[in-house]
């Protein structure tokens, strides 16, 4: 977990939310990533850093993939390598509370960096769970539309939408801003949120 502790106030830590999408997989493949997107922020509710890439993948986009994100194999042509974008990926992820919407994905996918030691871990899908219990869909967009939040994400980055990486790390900032905004949590240490945290 490196200099961060869940003793730090929320208001003082540095938070970079991440998304991937992926190729998709036939049963018994290895999926592999074909987009990522990060939001940084040095504040919860500082100004953002925003990074995004296509990604080099070895085989085509499955249809069922692209029909989810719209990414096909020919928008992928010269986009570099994940491990070629190590150096971005590094600065951004590093040093800070990394957030993802059930990011068992983003985990699996940046073990291409082994012993990068990011985290610890928010999950906003747990983070939803617990603070709107009688939802029945928890997915990323079906809580921040539920929330009025899509008008501060489009806000965050413009001219894209829901499965654009970018926007669902967008997304998942802006999610964990209004839970902590909403429940007053700012001076509140992170080990509040235990039940969404992951070291």
């Amino acid at each position: 977990m490196g200099a961060l502790s869940l003793d730090q106030p929320i208001s003082q830590l540095a938070f970079a939310a991440v998304d991937f999408e992926s190729a998709g997989a036939a049963p018994g493949e290895t999926d592999q990533p074909i987009q990522v997107g990060i939001v940084r922020v040095e504040s919860l509710y500082a100004e953002a850093e925003v990074f995004t890439s296509y990604l080099a993948c070895a085989r085509p986009v499955r249809w069922s993939a692209s029909r989810v994100h719209g990414i096909t194999t020919e928008q992928l042509r010269g986009a570099p390598s994940l491990l070629s974008l190590w150096g971005s990926i590094r600065r951004l992820l590093s040093g800070c509370v990394v957030v993802g919407h059930n990011p068992s994905t983003e985990q699996r996918f940046l073990r291409a960096f082994p012993a990068h030691g990011f985290g610890p871990w928010l999950d906003t899908l747990a983070l939803a769970r617990k603070c709107l219990p009688d939802r029945r869909d928890f997915a990323l967009g079906a809580v921040c539309e539920a929330l009025e939040l899509r008008p501060a994400v489009e806000a965050l980055v413009p001219g894209k939408s829901w499965h654009d990486a970018l926007f669902d790390a967008a997304g998942s900032l802006e999610l964990l801003r209004a839970v902590v905004s909403g429940l007053q949590l700012q001076s509140r240490p992170l080990r509040c949120l235990d039940f969404a945290v992951k070291c």
